[in-house]
């Protein structure tokens, strides 16, 4: 705990967390409006695995795939892929130090909801735990494995769950942050 207090209280100046915040999501932007939707031009309109928090069966997979025809895959790897290898590691460190930063505001960055700031790196590392299984999925096609579909699956669930229970828990800080705000104002 003392290792992750230290590094967040070294790097959770405003003007470091701001940065790091606009840069992530212009990094995420990018990916929703350029990359995606270009992957996706060869989907027929079926989601791609990124976009799955539910995650995804063999048939669904397979289907996918299929229906990318060979550029869509080339598209996937080369052009969605390689940004997403930048994604995670921008919105652990990004979300991390911005709720550390909250937490410091609360005076509760010594206590164990520092823990809570390790939900964005968690959901970092499962993204590429997640983007290594497609990358697999995609240079292997035709042959797909349960196992590898099932593994790849299992990391964008766990994405998804440590990426909203990360929010969840974010706008909590943030509201009790604003009545200590209003209650102060008002003492």
């Amino acid at each position: 705990m003392k290792q992750l207090t230290k590094f967040i209280e070294k790097n959770s100046s405003g003007k470091k967390v701001l940065g790091l915040f606009i840069l992530t999501n212009v990094v995420y932007t990018f990916m929703l409006t350029v990359t995606i939707p270009k992957t996706m031009e060869f989907s027929n309109g079926m989601k791609l695995l990124d976009m799955m928090p539910t995650g995804y069966d063999w048939d669904y997979v397979s289907e996918l795939l299929t229906s990318l025809g060979e550029n869509g895959r080339l598209t996937y790897l080369t052009n969605q892929i390689p940004v997403d290898m930048i994604y995670p590691l921008l919105f652990g460190l990004s979300y991390c130090l911005l709720l550390g930063y909250f937490l410091k505001k609360l005076n509760k960055l010594d206590s164990p909801y520092i823990y809570l700031s390790l939900l964005p790196i968690i959901a970092g590392i499962a993204d590429y735990l997640e983007n290594f299984g497609i990358i697999r999925m995609l240079k292997s096609y035709p042959d797909l494995t349960e196992i590898s579909v099932k593994t790849t699956s299992l990391f964008s669930l766990i994405k998804s769950i440590s990426t909203t229970t990360f929010f969840i828990t974010l706008i909590i800080v943030l509201m009790i942050l604003g009545l200590k705000t209003i209650n102060k104002k008002n003492n």
